[in-house]
């Protein structure tokens, strides 16, 4: 146990000594630090280290990006720089083509206006449009003017010289000759006049033949109109007409039949044939415009052209409705039920125009769709009764 505690107390005793010394080691670190801080207030201002960092940072980057933009600046001057040269150059070159234009439009000045001074010029430039043209006009009413005296003049000359070298001049046969042809002037005269004279009864007759030929135009088309009439209807026997006013009564007639067509079948149409002027034909237009015979058609779509012919033929007038009534004597039996309605259909709106239809027939969805009926029932023996229905209501 002694030996312990001595231990202990040289630990004790260790250990104080020990922590003298940090005391000792730890001021001197104090006094350093204070001395590091006076030094560095003294070199930043008292600003602290990171902040101090983080400004020249900044303000480098700063002094960076301006060095940056004055750069692009000096390459943009240096650009412009360049380019301004280069327009100098031009305008340079401009001018001295202007230059070069003026002196050249200067000496054609005053090669062209020689006589007069750029002021007179001027003045003549300054007058007024009108003014000018009435210039120019005179001037060169002057210069041919000037052009005919001269040659007015070398022709006398050459005259007088002609007459300066000849024979004298015979006055009395000159005079004789000037009675003579005086006297053949007064024939020509004469002769002139009565030509004049005969020009102007030749212009009244060629007035006057114009005025017959046009008469004789006017006779020729209505001689051409009356022989197309001839052409087209004229014959001994009076047939031609007749086939022709037969020709447009059909062609009506098909016209109509053709409008009934469409509400009843319209896959057919009828045409007039190519080669007989009567003739009809059936066009297909399910057949890509086949054109077929009537007689190739079947029962049902007989019955149903023949229908729109009998349809047509109702509506057929001329100065009166010469077709009044109209009677159907079966065919019904060979058309369907669709195609029957429309049969009917056509027949009732030709009942309601003021016709007369009869339907003679057996098949019974006709007979449900007429209102008045005439009804033949057999009682044997030989012996019918006729009744007459109308709208339910029998009566014998």
């Amino acid at each position: 146990a002694a030996t312990r505690a001595g231990q202990a107390r040289e630990a004790v005793a260790a250990g104080r000594a020990t922590l003298v010394e940090a005391r000792a080691a730890l001021q001197e670190r104090a006094d350093a630090l204070a001395e590091n801080r006076a030094l560095r207030a003294a070199l930043l201002g008292g600003e602290p280290t990171d902040r101090h960092r983080d400004r020249v940072v900044a303000a480098r980057a700063a002094r960076r990006a301006e060095r940056d933009r004055c750069d692009g600046v000096r390459r943009l001057a240096a650009e412009a720089s360049v380019h301004a040269q280069a327009a100098l150059a031009h305008a340079r070159t401009q001018h001295e083509r202007a230059v070069s234009a003026r002196e050249t439009a200067r000496q054609a000045f005053h090669a062209a206006c020689a006589p007069q001074t750029p002021q007179a010029v001027a003045a003549l430039l300054a007058e007024t449009p009108e003014t000018r043209i009435a210039l120019r006009a005179a001037q060169d009413r002057r210069l041919r003017e000037r052009e005919a005296a001269a040659a007015a003049l070398a022709t006398r000359r050459a005259d007088f010289e002609a007459l300066s070298i000849g024979a004298p001049v015979d006055v009395p046969a000159t005079e004789a000759a000037t009675v003579a042809v005086g006297e053949r002037l007064g024939i020509a005269q004469q002769r002139l006049g009565a030509l004049d004279a005969e020009l102007a009864r030749d212009d009244a007759a060629r007035r006057q033949a114009a005025g017959l030929a046009a008469e004789v135009e006017a006779a020729r088309a209505t001689l051409a109109v009356w022989e197309a009439v001839d052409a087209a209807v004229g014959s001994a026997s009076g047939d031609r007409f007749r086939r022709f006013a037969q020709g447009i009564t059909l062609e009506h007639l098909v016209r109509l039949a053709n409008d009934q067509l469409r509400t009843l079948s319209p896959r057919y149409r009828l045409a007039r044939g190519r080669t007989a002027d009567l003739a009809l034909h059936v066009i297909d237009r399910d057949m890509g415009d086949e054109m077929r015979a009537t007689r190739s058609l079947s029962g049902g779509e007989r019955f149903l052209v023949s229908l729109a012919l009998a349809l047509a033929l109702s509506g057929l007038e001329g100065r009166q409705a010469f077709v009044d009534t109209l009677f159907i004597d079966e065919g019904f039996g060979s058309l369907d039920a669709e195609t029957l309605d429309l049969a009917v259909d056509a027949l009732e709106t030709l009942q309601g125009s003021g016709r007369k239809v009869g339907v003679i027939t057996h098949v019974a969805g006709m007979m449900e769709r007429i209102a008045v009926q005439v009804r033949v029932e057999k009682r044997g023996g030989g012996r019918s009764v006729v009744r007459v229905v109308d709208r339910g209501a029998a009566f014998s």
